[in-house]
């Protein structure tokens, strides 16, 4: 975020551990970044193998209905800008969505 700061960029923080994302904006996030959910999961959160994620089918309703579920397992911080959005590590990859 200093990254964005610095370069004068005004941004909104979206706490979705305390304000989890809806099915839909899963959706949404998943189309700008381009992947699948499974991409955008924390694999090494002890949330996503108690879901036997691991060995899930390769069906991102299974994912996106986890993520729903329990947002720790998603990938943060994750930056959007208009139909575009990147994880933010490392933190310059943000920048990507300035050009």
């Amino acid at each position: 975020m200093s990254l964005l700061r610095a370069a004068g960029v005004e941004f909104e923080i979206v706490e979705y551990l305390k304000h989890p994302l809806s099915l839909s904006e899963l959706h949404s996030l998943s189309k700008k970044l381009g992947m699948h959910p499974r991409d955008f999961s924390r694999k090494g959160e002890a949330e996503f193998r108690s879901q036997k994620l691991q060995s899930a089918p390769e069906d991102p309703s299974v994912f996106f209905e986890a993520i729903a579920r329990c947002p720790k397992i998603m990938e943060r911080p994750i930056a959007v800008k208009g139909d575009r959005a990147v994880i933010g590590r490392p933190p310059e990859r943000v920048l990507t969505l300035l050009e």
